[in-house]
């Protein structure tokens, strides 16, 4: 594990930062979200404003030139974003999902501490791909296999989806070790994108995050072996990877959340001023969404705060995050907040009954809960709760 930039506490700048996102969601993304939407395209303006005001390279340590933040500042940043589109929030998370295994996990080879630089100059946007045709959703478990031929290496992999694959300047891809390997003996390689064929093999037209922009493809590239970072997949995962993605997801979900019970408040708001009352018909939803807003809020800061401290300690992050309590706790937040921003959608929408559900009323929250229902299949919340069972079946919690 590579040394860390301090992660403890947010960046004193942090509330500067914040308002440019603001101002980049109610002026740039928020206006072209309906049509990201509706056309199922790449929301380019909005990811150009976040490269502009460099928010690409926000986890990069200085040394690399990067702005260093941490990764609490990352998550606020996150639930602002999904507050005005929800698929510019989630490309920029699992942007930095991939930035920070870099990070942590690269900093020991030269490679990639100028690939670092590199990001941090360019504004690079970087993609992930560890789904593949014959796995079954396992990302742990592998198919494709880098083929070393003395100083070049080869590799193929056949992907069901990749986000925002086609606008993605470079790819984080997970394979096996060699193809003599076992399925679990996973390395985690970097290609860019002048290096590698995506031939596309299907469309993107779904019930929602249409802007993410997620067909598979046939990948295929040359690399060399110092594109391949030395720290086992198995070990990134844990670590990083997925405690970076539950989090940052869940945050970007309790943006969603959070724009919708603004419209349904605001809904309240003018419908008691007409009426002249403080008592209307539906106020048991707005107390109830409320309720299950704060619930996530709690839930998602609990684990944030714990997942921080292990990052202020990098010497004991691998002892800490495959601590069986700790997993437990991240997978149930995950699964918590997926649930929970259907739930508070949904009583946004009872609130504002019509004028929710209609796409052109400014109380609509339709594109919302579109994107809610996305977030119980990232990451399966069955696989989980399946993982959390077993787990819990061993794992004795402490009084």
């Amino acid at each position: 594990m590579n040394a860390i930039h301090p992660a403890s506490e947010a960046s004193p700048d942090l509330a500067d930062l914040l308002q440019k996102v603001r101002h980049i969601g109610k002026t740039i993304a928020l206006p072209a979200a309906t049509s990201v939407d509706r056309e199922a395209r790449f929301p380019q303006e909005a990811i150009d404003a976040l490269r502009q005001e460099r928010l690409l390279s926000l986890y990069i340590p200085p040394a690399y030139g990067g702005e260093g933040y941490s990764f609490t500042d990352l998550v606020a940043i996150a639930q602002v974003l999904g507050q005005y589109c929800a698929a510019t929030a989630m490309i920029w998370a699992m942007h930095q999902i991939q930035v920070a295994c870099l990070v942590h996990h690269g900093q020991s080879s030269p490679f990639f501490q100028n690939y670092l630089h590199e990001i941090a100059e360019r504004q690079l946007l970087l993609a992930s791909i560890t789904s593949e045709v014959g796995v079954g959703g396992d990302i742990r478990n592998s198919i494709a296999a880098v083929e070393h031929d003395g100083a070049i290496c080869r590799l193929t992999k056949k992907a069901t989806t990749v986000s925002y694959g086609a606008y993605a300047d470079g790819y984080l891809v997970t394979a096996r070790r060699s193809p003599e390997a076992a399925a679990g003996d996973q390395v985690f390689v970097l290609l860019r994108r002048q290096d590698t064929l995506m031939e596309q093999t299907s469309n993107w037209n779904t019930f929602g995050m249409r802007g993410t922009c997620s067909p598979g493809f046939n990948v295929s590239a040359t690399l060399s072996p110092e594109q391949i970072l030395d720290t086992p997949f198995a070990e990134i995962a844990p670590q990083t990877m997925v405690p970076f993605s539950h989090l940052l997801w869940s945050a970007c979900w309790q943006g969603i959340a959070t724009d919708a019970m603004a419209r349904a408040r605001k809904f309240m708001q003018g419908k008691a001023r007409q009426l002249r009352t403080t008592s209307l018909p539906g106020d048991n939803h707005l107390v109830q969404a409320s309720s299950d807003l704060q619930l996530m809020r709690s839930t998602n800061e609990a684990v944030v705060l714990e997942y921080t401290a292990f990052l202020s300690n990098p010497q004991y992050l691998a002892e800490s995050a495959s601590n069986l309590g700790f997993v437990i706790r991240l997978n149930n937040v995950k699964v918590l907040a997926s649930q929970l921003v259907v739930q508070v959608v949904q009583q946004a929408l009872y609130i504002c009954g019509m004028a929710g559900y209609s796409e052109e009323s400014p109380f609509s929250v339709a594109r919302h809960l579109r994107d809610a229902y996305s977030a119980a299949l990232m990451i399966s919340n069955d696989r989980l709760m399946t993982t959390n069972a077993a787990l819990l079946l061993v794992h004795k919690e402490e009084a």
